[in-house]
């Protein structure tokens, strides 16, 4: 062992003295199920990566939480894996770019680093009744003006709220001022830091509900809405800057933090989406359409969210955006809960075993539904059973019910630009799918371009900090890195599409309100 230690490190040592200038970037994608890291070279082509999934707990239901310990450990783990596999020394990598699961929220000691109460993830839904407090008070309009979100248990404030509240002592050490609170890519920088280091960036602080996107600042009034004292909150900055360097003795190197997006926001600069009215949609473990908006927000009519599309060299621009919460994560579902298939190559296999889903129609609202509904109630159904369905049927229902929930995602967004989208771009591991993607095509009677590299939301972050640090100039370099991959055109007739559409309402309208109170 300890001559090979001694032969790799004069390998390193000599690649280093043939080009000493730092031209990789290690991305770090923190997922809701599992922490990547990618490692990129100059031509934004992927030279090692490492993935690793975390444990998923569910105290009560609709409840979801993670171990925020186990998480940091899970992405440093995968970190320092993914830069052991490319086979490079730490100094040749430029920087690190951090994207990230967005709205979940971690609150800790800033005293000791441990945090209070496990991270309440995104898709819980605990705080339901507190959201719908906030809208039955008319409050949605002050908050909907001021944040661009409308009320809901997806945002932050109300889980930082219910902490507060419901931990033995939290709320007397956040007045003291003991107490420091933050979105992942928070939680992340300042464990890699060694505690150095309390920022966000614009689309993560967009997120929270507690941020006013207008005058791009914690807003005085929401944080006394949610008796939320400002001193647990972290500074906010654009999302392509250097905010720190890692503490070697918590990672075993130095390198700059040189940004950090939300998820949805690092897939849709990964994709190129600079212009207004480019739109893309990310396929994880929810699915997410966003259309950049230029240099203004856009109020929606029809339930979208404004928020913050990126902040890079000063300039910030806007986007319209809908959510839905069981994307990719309906498949897991099926494997890990259901056990009826082991892999999501399985659930692909089967669903193109069978021409369509024989009438069944799958609303997965397992932890409610989102755009355009935003019924925290909702539940997930499988209607039209008959005995002739099978396990390929109901792959085939779940693999088009993503799809039916991206279809009502477009149809706002097309309402709200005034005309038909000529196109969309995908990315996230569910994009993989090709029956998946091609049933999206159909229903949505839209072209769909599939880049070479789906990781989209990594090289997004992967992009944020190379510009920071000038590993690419500028947003033509990065535009000239993108290459698609396949094109999925629609073969569906319009009567079909509009029979499947129908269906697939009535089913959603089966699902809404199930576990409201009575």
């Amino acid at each position: 062992m300890l001559g090979y230690n001694l032969w790799w490190g004069y390998v390193v040592a000599a690649r280093d003295n043939v080009q000493n200038e730092k031209k990789y970037i290690l991305a770090l994608d923190q997922g809701t199920t599992s922490s990547r890291a990618i490692v990129f070279n100059q031509k934004a082509q992927k030279i090692s990566s490492a993935q690793q999934e975390f444990t998923q707990h569910f105290p009560k239901p609709g409840w979801v939480e993670h171990d925020s310990e186990e998480l940091f450990l899970c992405q440093l783990t995968v970190a320092q894996e993914a830069i052991r596999q490319a086979r490079i020394s730490p100094s040749r990598v430029a920087a690190i770019g951090i994207s990230n699961q967005r709205e979940t929220v971690v609150v800790w000691d800033k005293r000791t680093g441990k945090s209070v109460y496990r991270a309440i993830v995104w898709q819980c839904r605990r705080t339901a009744d507190m959201a719908q407090k906030l809208i039955t008070d008319g409050l949605t309009p002050m908050i909907q003006e001021k944040t661009g979100l409308i009320p809901d248990a997806y945002f932050s404030a109300t889980k930082i709220q219910w902490i507060l509240e419901n931990v033995p002592g939290a709320r007397e050490k956040a007045e003291k001022g003991y107490l420091l609170a933050g979105t992942i890519d928070t939680w992340l920088i300042w464990k890699l830091t060694g505690g150095k280091v309390h920022v966000t960036d614009y689309t993560n602080a967009s997120r929270t509900m507690l941020f006013n996107i207008h005058t791009l600042n914690w807003d005085e009034d929401l944080l006394k809405l949610f008796n939320i004292p400002r001193s647990m909150l972290p500074e906010v900055k654009g999302s392509s800057e250097v905010y720190g360097l890692t503490d070697k003795s918590v990672c075993g190197f130095e390198i700059p933090i040189a940004s950090c997006i939300g998820d949805q926001q690092a897939a849709l600069f990964g994709q190129g989406c600079f212009s207004e009215g480019s739109v893309k949609t990310t396929y994880g473990t929810g699915c997410f359409m966003l259309m950049n908006t230029g240099e203004k927000p856009i109020s929606s009519r029809n339930e979208l969210l404004t928020t913050i599309a990126f902040g890079v060299k000063g300039k910030i621009q806007y986007a319209l955006e809908g959510s839905v919460f069981m994307g990719g994560a309906s498949i897991k579902w099926l494997r890990d809960q259901l056990g009826i298939i082991r892999t999501a190559r399985e659930c692909d296999a089967l669903a193109e075993s069978v021409p369509d889903s024989n009438g069944v129609f799958m609303v997965p609202a397992f932890t409610g539904l989102g755009t355009p509904y935003w019924d925290p109630y909702a539940r997930g159904i499988i209607a039209g059973l008959t005995r002739g369905v099978t396990k390929a049927h109901i792959c085939r229902a779940t693999i088009e019910a993503i799809a039916f929930q991206v279809k009502d995602l477009l149809v706002c967004m097309e309402e709200d630009a005034g005309s038909h989208i000529k196109e969309m771009r995908v990315d996230g591991g569910a994009s993989v799918s090709n029956v998946m993607m091609q049933f999206q095509s159909d229903i949505l009677n839209t072209p769909i371009f599939r880049p070479k590299n789906v990781e989209t939301t990594a090289l997004g972050a992967a992009f944020c900090a190379g510009l920071a640090v000038g590993v690419w100039k500028n947003k033509e370099e990065i535009l000239n890195n993108s290459t698609v991959e396949r094109i999925f055109t629609p073969e569906m007739s319009d009567e079909r599409r509009r029979t499947l559409h129908f269906q697939w309402k009535k089913a959603v309208d089966r699902s809404m309100g199930w576990s409201r109170p009575e």
